[in-house]
């Protein structure tokens, strides 16, 4: 059966969530007719340029104007499955479902944790409106089933994310544009905010100084407070010279594919999709040892885990300066991985039939 899809996804930033939406939307395309709503002029919107597109502007007092303008493009378009990704569109979602003809079915990909009960009569008035729930981890699997009533918990579908196989990718232009020789690289790739600790990387790679190590810090800078806080963080830990903020790019996998090393930092990470990226691309990863992280990396074998502090991290860093081999033991192992567990066709093919075997929950 030949349902029409439409992924919304109002969220202003542009992470792992809001490129799975189009990784989602790019692959439902080629089954049949999917089209994609977002907030305009936020990055999302940017990142997608020629992409037609359903502009739907947020308003977090009044969601019946957005619920509305959404509702009609429902009918009109004829939308038999709503798919989003932002929590905080849920009530924008429901409503929009409520005030439709269509009464399109509601899939919600649950990318973050779920920390309080949802036993209130709004919770509970909400989740009765949607049919299934995308568990990415088993960790916000559980915590779905612990926190939502049984009574109107929606249906729960446990499927990872996943990533492409990666093309050969020349890095001589970079090592060029940064002046890169022999220098061990350090990256740490995603948005830049207290939340991901990036200050943690540059206390650890300051533990580091008398090495031949540089860090690498891809990603926009979500709080200029932030920034100005890491760079000052350099000049007084006498590592200027072996930081370089990259600032945003489209061009992560090279960047990836030049580092010796990703790092992710957060201290809960619901998944990691910068994880398994970094995986596909053969550069081994170090995580915190929470959430996400410990249902993709078998620490020592196929990446490394470490318990957050910035000691850890500058000594677990060391060892793969210090072991080439053990390096690239870890790389070949986590490629391997990557593919067996975590293939994007494999995972969106799963998600896909999810939604077309739904049904709806008016």
């Amino acid at each position: 059966m030949n349902q029409k899809i439409l992924e919304v996804c109002l969220s202003p930033g542009l992470g792992g969530l809001e490129l799975f939406t189009v990784q989602c939307h790019n692959f439902f395309s080629q089954k049949g007719e999917c089209r994609i709503v977002v907030a305009p002029n936020q990055k999302l919107d940017n990142y997608l340029q020629g992409t037609d597109k359903l502009y739907v502007k947020r308003n977090k007092f009044f969601p019946l104007l957005s619920a509305y303008k959404l509702s009609k493009y429902i009918d009109e378009s004829n939308i038999d499955t709503l798919h989003f990704h932002w929590n905080r569109d849920m009530i924008t979602v429901v409503l929009a479902k409520i005030l439709s003809r269509r009464k399109p079915s509601i899939i919600l990909s649950r990318h973050m944790g779920m920390t309080r009960f949802k036993d209130d009569i709004y919770h509970r008035w909400l989740y009765k409106h949607i049919s299934t729930i995308h568990a990415v981890t088993r960790q916000v699997e559980a915590q779905l089933i612990k926190f939502i009533p049984s009574s109107v918990r929606p249906d729960i579908k446990l499927i990872y994310l996943g990533v492409d196989p990666k093309k050969d990718i020349n890095i001589q232009e970079l090592k060029n544009k940064y002046h890169i020789n022999n220098e061990f690289i350090v990256g740490i790739i995603g948005r830049m905010q207290e939340g991901k600790d990036q200050h943690v990387v540059i206390e650890a790679i300051s533990k580091l100084k008398t090495l031949d190590i540089k860090l690498f810090i891809i990603g926009e800078a979500m709080d200029d407070t932030y920034l100005k806080r890491l760079h000052t963080m350099c000049q007084t830990l006498g590592i200027e010279d072996k930081v370089i903020f990259t600032g945003f790019t489209k061009e992560a996998d090279t960047y990836m594919k030049l580092c010796d090393v990703t790092v992710l930092a957060t201290q809960n990470e619901t998944f990691g999709l910068v994880i398994i990226e970094s995986m596909a691309n053969g550069t081994p990863v170090i995580a915190t040892d929470r959430g996400g992280p410990l249902e993709i990396i078998d620490d020592g074998i196929d990446g490394l885990l470490y318990d957050g502090s910035s000691d850890d991290l500058s000594s677990k860093i060391r060892l793969l300066y210090e072991d080439s081999a053990f390096k690239d033991t870890l790389a070949s192992n986590s490629l391997k991985k990557v593919f067996e567990k975590f293939d994007k066709k494999t995972q969106l093919e799963k998600l896909y039939h999810t939604i077309i075997g739904m049904k709806k929950n008016s």
